[in-house]
């Protein structure tokens, strides 16, 4: 038997190498194709056939022996211990893009999962055709498929596509699909954006009242959906302030008396190098405040006041519809973060 064969590292997946050789041995010993003390490759020779790293090889066979797979003896190798337990769940994850706060919701995720959970993690950069081609490949081999949908093409036909995967093994996270109603047996773990802005600012609106004017920048070609641009229109509108909207930094003129919310990061260090060369005093001269709170946004200007749900609290929700095999649509709390920016 050719164990090497056995060994599937697909350099598309973001789950690391390691991970993914251990994966490969343990589905091997689950499935009986490799029994107790059968020997494996040497670090060596996994490091060439595979074409991976020693350090990657040699991380994936500890992971293996800390979990009590593989053993090893000197002058034998290392062989298989023992049977493994069926794994409770196999997870198909699958982001639109790793950022800051998308590390967030991942390990609180991973973290309250049960540690015998396998996850395949994949990032589709917000390419509709990408995030087809992976699900599509993918179909059949999960007991979850926990995904967010954010594109930039607009409205692709998402519908009828994850529609493919029934809905006992489908957590929207992040968006709740339109079709998604309750009593339907759909899972989600939301955010309402429109609700959401609209809440936050109007928390806000006792520091927002010492402004004149509120400035959305909000990309043309952009994930976010175009209810937060509702939500902030209708806020602007119920409490009579003036409002403008721009598809990025470029397009504004930095005025005293505005206050600027930004809902991507290169946006939010643009404005911030534009106050700093001006000489316009944050929380004073203008406001800022950007969407998704972040660590490094508490210590930014003396703090960043951000809008932002709790990822946290949405990784270990849906965790929680893994873990509890419950299905359920269920918002997750968002929140100002007030700071001096502000």
């Amino acid at each position: 038997m050719n164990v090497i064969e056995l060994i599937k590292i697909d350099p598309y997946s973001a789950t690391p190498k390691y991970t993914q050789l251990a994966s490969s041995i343990i589905t091997a010993v689950e499935s009986g194709v490799l029994r107790k003390d059968d020997v494996l490759p040497s670090i060596n020779e996994l490091s060439a056939s595979l074409e991976i790293s020693r350090d990657t090889a040699e991380k994936g066979y500890r992971h293996l022996k800390k979990i009590g797979v593989l053993d090893s003896v000197p002058g034998k190798g290392f062989f298989i211990a023992s049977k493994v337990q069926k794994k409770r769940h196999k997870i198909l994850l699958l982001f639109n893009k790793l950022s800051a706060h998308k590390k967030i919701l991942y390990d609180a995720f991973v973290a309250a999962l049960d540690p015998e959970s396998q996850i395949d993690f994949y990032i589709y950069n917000n390419d509709f055709n990408l995030f087809k081609k992976i699900l599509l490949e993918r179909l059949d081999q999960y007991s979850y498929y926990v995904l967010i949908t954010h594109f930039l093409e607009g409205d692709p036909p998402v519908q009828e596509l994850v529609e493919q995967i029934p809905k006992d093994k489908l957590i929207m996270l992040d968006k709740k699909m339109p079709f998604m109603e309750p009593d339907m047996g759909y899972s989600a773990v939301y955010e309402r954006f429109e609700e959401d802005i609209r809440g936050a600012l109007q928390a806000a609106l006792p520091r927002i009242k010492n402004y004149r004017r509120l400035v959305l920048i909000f990309p043309d070609k952009s994930y976010y959906p175009q209810e937060i641009i509702c939500g902030f229109k209708k806020f602007c509108e119920e409490t009579g302030f003036e409002y403008d909207i721009f598809p990025n930094t470029k397009f504004v003129q930095i005025q005293t008396g505005d206050v600027y919310i930004t809902v991507m990061e290169d946006d939010l260090v643009r404005l911030i190098e534009i106050a700093k060369d001006r000489q316009l005093v944050t929380g004073k001269d203008i406001g800022v405040i950007s969407y998704n709170e972040t660590p490094i946004k508490r210590i930014i200007l003396s703090g960043i006041t951000t809008i932002s749900t709790d990822f946290i609290a949405m990784g270990k929700e849906a965790a929680a519809l893994i873990s509890e095999g419950k299905k359920a649509l269920i918002p997750v709390p968002f929140k100002i973060h007030l700071r001096d920016s502000l």
